[in-house]
């Protein structure tokens, strides 16, 4: 049997299983309940478990012949600190947390790769079954590989994948080289002198110099960035403030950054420390920025990032995958491990739905089959048989 038709047999269970999981998110670093299940089910298969590798990550390692190549399959399994508005019979049953990005799934297609790669065993060498937390900018990643991931489990490749949303189910797109962006999360800390509403004579006034900052950002990558390097730098949080009446003493504003090079990302995090200071300085205030690199840029290995849209070909037709995507300014930590070894990562269509992170986001599960079975047929071509047809 195929790994599709394997996949599409077991449909209804693997969907079942996504649909439990949506039902009960954890953020990431605290994915308790999910990597126990995720454990168990690859220890009810014969595959060797590992659990808190970098914290809430499991490894599962299942050998084959007597081949020393070794490939490394990765998913993420962390939910978003953010509200479900669907009316799904299997919604979040957490308050506040949601799988609004579609781990549910990829944990799901990993495991579904792993049940059929235990029972058919059609390759030689090693499968290192990487189930990672903490993605969405917790630093799972490099919590991982801080634990010894690579070296407890080394992989000569590793392949990692995300649904797609608005790319037909059973399509695949894959860029050759720079994939996704790297980013950055920061605050700065405006401090100023509280006062009276009535009396804003008295005050620094903190609100007022955050507007003028986040209005003198949005010039940074307009009037610094060759146009040519793609950058983003948004603004996405404010806070300050208790009482209409009252000037607040301080204001933190936050956001994110997003580019393909490493020396771009400098020179942004040098710039808005030097416009934060700049602007506060000339209100009497003061300001403080804490800038984090969360995400490398992912890059994907000219070779495997071939193999994989072969694979993928092999699937679902050359006209079904995409070879020359554009990269994108979503981040993923993914771009850590491939740092470390090559590897490639790929879309998988999602059909049509609500974006990722949108409260109605809501997993296609027939995308299911179609990634579980690219993971076991990059395994199976990766890592062939002696003598198999």
């Amino acid at each position: 049997m195929s790994a599709l038709a394997f996949m599409k047999r077991h449909y209804d269970e693997m969907a079942a299983l996504r649909q439990d999981l949506h039902a009960h998110p954890e953020i990431g670093m605290q994915e308790y309940r999910t990597s126990d299940l995720v454990a168990r089910k690859l220890g009810e298969w014969g595959i060797e478990v590992h659990r808190g590798v970098g914290g809430t990550g499991v490894v599962g390692v299942l050998r084959a012949g007597n081949g020393a190549g070794s490939i490394g399959l990765r998913a993420d399994m962390d939910a978003l600190p953010m509200h479900e508005a669907s009316q799904l019979s299997y919604r979040s049953t957490t308050p506040g947390v949601m799988h609004a990005c579609g781990h549910d799934g990829h944990t799901t297609m990993l495991l579904g790769a792993a049940r059929y790669l235990a029972e058919t065993r059609h390759f030689d060498g090693t499968v290192n079954f990487i189930f990672q937390p903490g993605e969405e900018g917790v630093g799972g990643a490099l919590a991982m590989l801080a634990d010894g991931l690579l070296e407890r489990f080394p992989s000569d490749a590793l392949f990692g994948m995300h649904n797609r949303p608005g790319l037909p189910v059973g399509a695949f797109s894959i860029a050759p080289g720079l994939a996704m962006a790297g980013g950055a999360f920061f605050d700065v800390v405006i401090t100023g002198k509280g006062a009276h509403g009535a009396r804003p004579e008295d005050s620094i006034d903190p609100v007022l110099v955050a507007g003028q900052l986040i209005s003198a950002l949005q010039s940074i990558v307009s009037r610094n960035v060759p146009p040519a390097d793609v950058a983003v730098v948004s603004v996405t949080k404010m806070s300050g403030g208790d009482a209409y009446n009252v000037i607040p003493h301080s204001v933190t504003i936050g956001g994110t950054v997003r580019c393909f090079k490493s020396s771009i990302m400098e020179q942004i995090k040098t710039l808005i420390a030097r416009t934060a200071d700049g602007i506060a300085a000339a209100f009497g205030a003061r300001a403080e920025l804490d800038f984090r690199l969360i995400f490398a840029p992912t890059v994907n290995d000219l070779r495997h990032a071939q193999d994989y849209a072969d694979a993928a070909a092999e699937l679902v037709g050359e006209t079904h995958v995409d070879r020359d995507a554009q990269p994108v300014m979503g981040s993923e930590d993914f771009g850590f491990m491939l740092e470390k070894v090559p590897g490639a990562y790929i879309l998988a269509g999602g059909g049509d739905g609500a974006a990722p992170h949108h409260p109605l986001y809501d997993y296609n599960d027939e995308t299911t089959p179609y990634g579980a079975a690219l993971y076991a047929r990059i395994v199976e071509r990766g890592l062939p048989r002696r003598n198999a047809p």
